[in-house]
């Protein structure tokens, strides 16, 4: 099973982290990022650039209006992804548990919808056929 795993930060905690810290942070995280890896558990992921450069698309009376950020009142923005292969939900929660960013923000995981993602691969390849 696939599952998307997203990331929270808290960004003004995470600015306050002296540099050397964050960099020992960030490769503790590529670390494990690499057992999984090996393991054959991850298949992708992105890091999000600051929510201070997020739009956010709402649909107003049937327009859609551009805001400024992320749409969440949170302190915690999504901070990045990242595709998981488990067996089920509980090897994903075993496996996402290990991860060291997990001690900066929560992370949430979610299966994917492989039928959705069935669709939009068949319409990758009918758009690369044209």
């Amino acid at each position: 099973m696939k599952f998307v795993c997203l990331g929270y930060i808290d960004e003004k905690k995470f600015a306050e982290v002296p540099p050397e810290e964050g960099k020992r942070m960030m490769e503790a995280c590529f670390e494990y990022d690499d057992e999984l890896r090996l393991g054959g558990h991850f298949l992708g992921g992105e890091a999000l650039g600051w929510s201070q450069k997020a739009v956010t698309l709402h649909n107003v009376n049937g327009e859609i209006e551009a805001v400024d950020g992320p749409f969440a009142e949170t302190k915690e923005v999504l901070g990045g992804i990242l595709l998981l292969e488990a067996n089920n939900m509980e090897h994903a929660i075993e496996l996402m548990s290990k991860h060291p960013g997990v001690r900066v923000g929560p992370f949430e995981i979610r299966p994917a919808d492989e039928e959705i993602n069935a669709l939009i691969r068949q319409r990758d390849a009918a758009v690369a056929a044209e």
